[in-house]
């Protein structure tokens, strides 16, 4: 049997990260802004913060050059991923530890707020309450949470509608539409997307409250909670 081909550990795929979620997400500078300052409407000035799913570094960077006094835990199961993200951090990186990995083994904190950022839409249902379970637990009580990844209606007509509009938004960012199309259809293949109100209740069954969208661009969601 053939290995199922991982482009978060593929060195070529990874080298392009960078450039996706500029491309493929809606509002993406503005949306990573909204979530800096969800964070620090509680997280103090010397706060330490729990980036999960935190290959590549674009999080990283953006959170750790707006507040020199932050330092981070960053998660990721991929080793190339990290290779990314230290290379993109440079001199920021002094204030990240990093855990190849998953979150359930990752340093208990606890923490003063979390992110997982475009990486949820990866994590097969029956894993994914554990995972926020998990996230909960390493939080100071009351601290910050934000997600954002895809979510959009699973009715067959409104969830073909959205993969229409997602391969729509990738194409005028100057991807080839068939590229565009072919990503799409790897989406609603392949990834376990949930609609946003379950994608809430799973939240809630995690012991988080106060769960509130903060971002709806196209196919993406993301919501703040707390611990």
């Amino acid at each position: 049997m053939s290995e199922k081909h991982d482009p978060f550990n593929d060195p070529n795929a990874v080298a392009a990260y960078a450039q996706g979620p500029a491309r493929n997400v809606p509002g993406w500078a503005d949306m990573m802004r909204m979530v800096d300052l969800l964070l620090s409407e509680r997280a103090s000035d010397d706060g330490t913060i729990l980036v999960v799913g935190a290959g590549g570094g674009l999080e990283l960077k953006r959170f750790a050059g707006s507040h020199p006094g932050w330092r981070f835990l960053g998660v990721d199961p991929s080793r190339e991923m990290l290779k990314l993200a230290r290379a993109a951090l440079g001199a920021l990186a002094s204030r990240v530890d990093f855990h190849e990995g998953y979150v359930d083994a990752a340093p208990a904190g606890p923490f003063d707020a979390a992110t997982c950022l475009l990486t949820l839409h990866f994590v097969p249902l029956e894993e994914r309450r554990r995972m926020l379970e998990e996230i909960r637990r390493r939080l100071r009580p009351a601290a910050p949470f934000v997600a954002v990844h895809l979510s959009f209606p699973q009715a067959p007509r409104e969830r073909d509608a959205w993969l229409r509009r997602y391969a729509a938004f990738v194409a005028s960012s100057g991807v080839d539409p068939a590229k565009a199309r072919a990503a799409a259809e790897a989406v609603g293949s392949r990834l376990p997307v949930l609609p946003p109100h379950q994608d809430e209740s799973m939240l809630r069954d995690a012991g988080f409250s106060d769960v509130q969208l903060f971002y709806a661009g196209f196919a993406f969601r993301g919501w703040v909670s707390y611990a």
